[in-house]
């Protein structure tokens, strides 16, 4: 397999519980992130990573209904369930992304995959430089930068957030171990947020799936929010709070 998409999802979450599995206009979030994800031209299957977690099922079971392939791993070791769900798909490369990002674009995804194929870069974010909205990260790295990680790394932060390791040791942080690409934007969106892990998210994403719809590019998103100055509902919170408290454990 060339291309593995694999999400990762779970009703867990401290600050909004069950926040994928949230409605919009009789969606759940968890559905419209999915259905946006199979638009995707350069990925050739993907997976919804959950916990084993008895909570955690119904994810399972409305993902298989929907036609995906599901994996069931461990809560905290984030790393290793990208890794098991990944390895009997020997694919090349991943792609990996958050369920807690509804709205991510396909476009976008299909994009970096192919900026990350034509540069052989070992791993490609769109956040080094964080100017695109939060909500549509995406990641892409081969198979075997993934494996690399997956042995070598003990530390808590660097296993429940699975790339901290990448970006630390890639040469874009001073490192040897990988080639990294940051995948460039003309304009800085980065004080955008269209993720989910406040009540104040949620509540912008009603807005913006009952106004739009569920298929609009990240873009009109973006400038729907500048011109009705929606962006002021939820810019009080930062990005990566869940990594940052990680980080005080380690």
């Amino acid at each position: 397999m060339e291309t593995l998409l694999i999400t990762q999802a779970r009703t867990g979450s401290s600050r909004l519980p069950g926040k994928v599995l949230k409605t919009v206009d009789g969606k759940t979030l968890l559905q419209i992130h999915l259905e946006r994800l199979k638009k995707c031209q350069m990925v050739n299957d993907i997976i919804v990573a959950t916990t084993l977690e008895k909570y955690d099922e119904p994810i399972a079971t409305m993902a298989k209904e929907w036609g995906f392939h599901t994996y069931r791993g461990s809560e905290e070791d984030v790393l290793d369930r990208f890794y098991q769900a990944a390895k009997p798909f020997k694919p090349n490369w991943i792609v990996r992304v958050t369920s807690d990002c509804p709205l991510l674009d396909p476009d976008l995804v299909d994009k970096i995959i192919e900026f990350s194929h034509q540069h052989e870069a070992d791993y490609v974010s769109n956040n080094f430089e964080t100017h695109f909205p939060h909500g549509q990260d995406v990641e892409v790295f081969t198979f075997k930068t993934l494996e690399r990680a997956w042995k070598e790394t003990n530390k808590l932060t660097e296993r429940e957030h699975v790339t901290p390791y990448l970006r630390n040791n890639s040469d874009l942080k001073g490192g040897s171990l990988f080639k990294a690409l940051n995948y460039p934007i003309e304009h800085n969106y980065g004080g955008i947020r269209m993720t989910i892990d406040e009540e104040e998210d949620y509540e912008l994403i009603k807005i913006l799936v009952q106004d739009l719809g569920s298929n609009k590019s990240w873009k009109e998103y973006a400038d729907y929010m500048v011109n009705k100055s929606l962006t002021t509902i939820n810019c009080q919170y930062k990005r990566n709070e869940g990594y940052l408290k990680s980080l005080e454990k380690d």
